[in-house]
C-alpha cells in the first residue's frame, strides 16, 4: 500500500482507461465490440452486469446511471468514459445529472457523451431538449468532454412503417440525414482510442444524404421487397391516431415530434464528420437496410 502512496500514478495505471456504458445495448455494444478488437481493456459499466458482452480485456461493473455509489465505483481509475444516454423516461435527465456528477467525483478525465442532432432547450424533438440538459451539465462538471450528436438512425426509419405498409407521420416535405449504427460506433471509437485529439468539440453524425420520408418510402420499397409509401398526417392526427396505446403524455410527445422534427428542417444537413473521423464515406439507408436484413 505504501507504493501506492508515493506513486498514484500506479492504480491509474492499472486500470483501464476507457469505461463504456449500454454495452448491453446496440450502439455500446457495438462499441466495445470495437474497442476489443483494438485491443483495448475497457470496463463495461452496466445494470446487470451478467447480461454484459463477453470480450477480450473487458470486464463488467455494475453501475446503475441513478446509483451514485455505485457509477463512483465502477468508474475508480478510468480516464475516459463513453456514455450513452440512459432509456427513455420521464426521468432521463436526473439520471444523466447523477451519472456525470458521479464520473466526475470518481476522477474520470474526459466524457465523451451519445448526444442528439440539433440538441436545443427549444429542440422540436422532445427528447432532444433532453440531450442539450446532459450537454449543459457535462459542460459545468469540469469534465473534458466530447459530444457525439447523431441523427436518426437508419436501422429505425423500417420500423416506421405500418403494417399496411405506410409510413404515417406529420413530417411534410421536411428530411433528415439518417445515420448508421455501425457509422456512430466506428466515430465513437475513432475518438475514443484519441480522446485528447477531440477534447471540446461536438460532432454531428449524418448519414452520407438527406431524405425526404417520401424518399426513404422509396428506398424501402426497394430493399424491402414490398411497396411502402408515406402519407401525411396533421398534428392532431398523429396524436389521435397514437393515444390509443396508453403511453404517457411525454412518450406521446415523442413519437409525435419525431416527424415534426423532420417537418421543422431540424434533422437536415449532411455532416462530414462520419468520413471524418471513420477514414471512409457515411453508409446509405439503402446498405444499412440490406444489411440489417442479412
Amino acid at each position: 500500500m505504501s507504493e501506492m502512496h508515493e506513486k498514484p500514478e500506479v492504480p491509474e495505471a492499472a486500470a483501464p482507461a476507457i469505461a463504456v456504458t449500454g454495452s448491453t445495448g446496440r450502439l455500446g455494444g457495438r462499441v466495445a465490440r470495437r474497442l476489443a478488437e483494438r485491443g483495448v481493456p475497457q470496463q463495461l459499466v452496466v445494470r446487470s452486469p451478467e447480461r454484459a458482452p463477453r470480450l477480450p480485456g473487458a470486464v463488467a461493473v455494475r453501475g446503475d446511471y441513478a446509483d451514485r455509489d455505485a457509477v463512483r465505483e465502477a468508474l475508480a481509475g478510468v480516464r475516459t468514459v463513453f456514455m450513452v444516454s440512459a432509456s427513455e423516461s420521464a426521468d432521463r435527465l436526473a439520471q444523466h445529472k447523477a451519472f456525470v456528477d458521479a464520473a466526475a467525483q470518481a476522477g474520470v478525465r474526459h466524457l465523451v457523451y451519445l448526444s442528439f442532432h440539433g440538441a436545443a432547450p427549444d429542440a422540436t424533438f422532445t427528447l432532444a431538449r433532453d440531450h442539450f440538459h446532459t450537454e449543459q451539465h457535462i459542460r459545468a462538471s469540469g469534465l473534458a468532454y466530447t459530444f457525439l450528436r447523431d441523427n436518426f438512425y437508419a436501422e429505425f426509419v423500417p420500423d416506421l412503417v405500418g403494417e399496411d405498409g405506410v409510413i404515417r407521420g406529420p413530417a411534410g416535405h421536411g428530411r433528415a440525414a439518417f445515420v448508421g449504427q455501425d457509422d456512430v460506433a466506428d466515430a465513437a471509437a475513432a475518438v475514443l482510442s484519441r480522446p485528447d485529439d477531440h477534447a471540446g468539440v461536438a460532432y454531428d453524425l449524418t448519414g452520407p444524404d438527406s431524405l425526404t420520408l417520401d424518399e426513404a418510402a422509396v428506398i424501402l420499397s426497394e430493399r424491402l421487397g414490398r411497396p411502402v409509401a408515406y402519407r401525411q398526417e396533421t398534428v392532431e392526427e398523429a396524436y389521435a391516431s397514437r393515444s390509443s396505446y396508453g403511453v404517457p403524455q411525454w412518450q406521446l410527445d415523442a413519437w409525435v415530434s419525431t416527424y415534426t422534427a423532420i417537418a421543422s428542417g431540424e434533422l437536415d444537413g449532411v455532416s462530414d464528420a462520419v468520413p471524418r473521423l471513420t477514414g471512409r464515406p457515411a453508409t446509405p439507408l439503402a446498405d444499412v437496410v440490406r444489411a440489417a436484413r442479412h
